[in-house]
């Protein structure tokens, strides 16, 4: 099976990519602006003719696109997360219209949930925000595409690699800078807001089987932790798990996302049934996968971070 991944440099698309390799029966193609790249492709610019004609070269029995953008101005955002999958799909009907779709989405085009009610795929969507608004622009074109697609949801990735600009992965990478320093302080935005973190190893997991899957798989898929976690709890948890020993304060304010979003939770029954999967990380898993991929490449030159790497405060992404 011919399995070709979008975005595979990204920290979901690295993941899946090397999940698929793993995999028995798939021969793995990889698609971006990387040097080397089988389709050498930028969606954001991409025309779909020329899209079409590279696609067709190749020759895929499934596309997964894990390209996107989460921070950027409105334009940015706008061209990645709802142009680029417009672009994919209508070359995809052109040059390979029976492969198989995987499109990843976010939970962030639901907006703001109800505390103690977990979203479902059916829940009316209200994005809060350009992120969430362009996301949801792109899940509407693979719907929409005719295609045999389906949008995996996805909550709040973290674990392994997680990057600079979110806030588990920025802040343990400060929290690596700081060392044994007690007279360390760490300061941060308001951490009240609830978020359903999801470990990447499981959001890859869900993308195998979603692209593997023979049959009908339904159109939109949550792929969550499936709990609401206190965002507050996640940065205790990386601060026990890297030892540090100076203060973290909460200084209140924080993104606009955060502060019109403080509570959201995935229900992820559906994905249950349709593929046989459920979450096998938990928080305690991701956030300790975390820590030991930073501190691992502390360890060697010229992978680190500099100290202007930024933060998302009281954002998990």
């Amino acid at each position: 099976m011919r399995i070709l991944v979008l975005g595979s440099t990204g920290f979901l698309g690295g993941h899946v990519a090397a999940q698929l390799r793993a995999t028995e029966g798939v021969r793995l193609l990889l698609g971006g602006r990387s040097p080397g790249a089988d389709l050498p492709v930028d969606l954001a610019t991409a025309r779909p003719g020329p899209l079409a004609g590279a696609l067709a070269a190749l020759a895929p029995d499934a596309v997964v696109n894990c390209a996107g953008a989460v921070g950027g101005d409105a334009v940015t955002l706008a061209e990645v997360n709802a142009r680029g999958p417009a672009v994919l799909c209508a070359a995809l009907r052109e040059a390979a219209p029976g492969a198989r779709l995987v499109h990843l989405g976010s939970a962030a085009e639901y907006g703001p949930g109800r505390p103690g009610e977990p979203v479902t795929e059916d829940a009316p969507t209200r994005p809060v925000a350009p992120y969430g608004a362009t996301k949801l622009a792109g899940t509407v074109a693979v719907t929409a595409s005719g295609l045999d697609a389906v949008v995996l949801r996805v909550g709040n990735p973290v674990g392994p690699g997680a990057p600079a600009a979110g806030l588990p992965g920025g802040l343990a990478r400060r929290l690596a800078r700081a060392g044994g320093d007690p007279g360390e302080v760490i300061r941060l935005g308001d951490l009240s807001a609830y978020r359903d973190f999801v470990d990447v190893r499981d959001v890859a997991r869900a993308v195998v089987l979603a692209v593997t899957r023979p049959g009908p798989v339904p159109a939109v898929l949550n792929a969550g932790g499936g709990r609401a976690v206190r965002v507050r709890d996640l940065v205790d948890a990386l601060v026990r798990e890297a030892g540090f020993t100076g203060r973290v304060e909460e200084a209140g304010g924080g993104s606009d996302r955060s502060a019109a979003v403080s509570w959201q939770c995935s229900d992820i029954s559906a994905a249950r049934r349709a593929l046989d999967w459920a979450p096998r990380f938990g928080p305690a898993d991701s956030v300790a996968a975390l820590w030991a991929s930073v501190t691992a490449a502390a360890q060697v030159p010229g992978a680190g971070h500099s100290p202007g790497d930024a933060i998302v405060p009281g954002a998990a992404r």
